[in-house]
């Protein structure tokens, strides 16, 4: 799940920030992948891993642009370890859920996750959203029950035992709350806090909340699982940083429907490396989900046209 971007001045090149965002987004699915091979580790240590290692990229981009003496600097220290506290929570599950699920089924559960911000961003922070957004919104929640049905209702094992695959939805929503509260924690952040320094410090807080969980039992890597937890975690830091320069060169409006690019893109992987042939339910519901997603990117790109509209054509106040 990515971060909010680092400090980064316009250039702007559409179809370069394009290619950038595609590129970022083809290497956090390879984080995922990474992480999902070696089987039989506990999600507290590829936690530690996806965190601990993704600070090296980080700290080098941020010596290579300069910044990076202020990236430690903050104004409120406790409002990062609460942020970093809730990412670790939807960090923890999401791992679960890529643990127990096929990555495609993973992947489009996740674009539930910027729905629920459309909602809680209405609810506990008072934002207007209007009757169209309501309505993407809940088109596509029917998308992510759509998904999660057919896990849901064959809640249990034969053997009484809950369903690894029941487990594995029922952590991926729970994953989207947490990444929805953890996006509006950081809405509050960037209020008096540079992006590199929230990105930064929620690396931090995950790297040590991941090594707490050492001793309720962490598993010896083998050399190649080294490898790919290593380079798991470094895909991470680059993830961030391509994500970075995207937002450098364009829009979010223009960059953000390429987020969706993941699932066709986790289909073909799931299919080749983990035999994942993905269900009709998924498809199906990835697909009015994805709708509703690109639904409200559009409308907010509509809406900010318009406020772009009544600020040239509205006469300055007199001083």
């Amino acid at each position: 799940m990515p971060d909010s971007a680092l400090p980064v001045s316009r250039h702007h090149n559409p179809v370069l920030g394009i290619g950038l965002k595609v590129v970022s987004v083809c290497v956090f699915l390879g984080m995922s992948t990474l992480l999902k091979i070696p089987q039989g580790f506990p999600p507290g240590q590829l936690v530690f891993f996806r965190s601990f290692v993704a600070i090296l990229p980080i700290l080098i981009f941020l010596a290579y642009r300069g910044e990076l003496s202020l990236g430690l600097k903050t104004k409120n220290p406790m409002g990062h370890v609460w942020r970093g506290l809730v990412g670790v929570g939807g960090m923890t599950l999401n791992f679960v859920a890529l643990i127990n699920l096929p990555l495609p089924e993973t992947v489009a559960l996740g674009y539930a996750m910027p729905l629920l911000i459309v909602i809680f961003g209405a609810v506990f922070l008072k934002e207007d959203v209007r009757i169209h957004r309501w309505s993407a919104v809940l088109v596509g929640l029917i998308g992510v029950v759509v998904i999660s049905w057919p896990r849901l209702t064959v809640f249990t094992t034969p053997s009484g035992e809950i369903s690894s695959l029941t487990v594995g939805v029922l952590a991926s929503l729970m994953s989207c709350v947490f990444g929805a509260f953890a996006a509006m924690h950081v809405r509050h952040l960037v209020t008096t806090e540079r992006s590199a320094t929230i990105v930064l410090y929620f690396s931090i807080v995950c790297s040590i909340a991941g090594a707490l969980t050492a001793p309720f039992g962490w598993v010896m890597p083998t050399t190649e699982q080294w490898v790919m937890l290593i380079s798991a975690g470094m895909l991470g830091g680059i993830g961030q940083i391509l994500m970075t320069e995207a937002y450098r060169h364009a829009d979010v409006s223009v960059i953000a429907p390429f987020d969706y690019t993941s699932l066709l893109l986790a289909i073909v992987v799931g299919y080749f490396l983990f035999n994942d042939i993905p269900t009709w339910h998924t498809l199906i519901g990835g697909t009015i989900v994805v709708s509703a997603g690109l639904f409200i990117i559009w409308r907010e790109y509509r809406l900010g046209l318009e406020r772009r509209r009544q600020k040239e054509v509205t006469p300055p106040t007199p001083g």
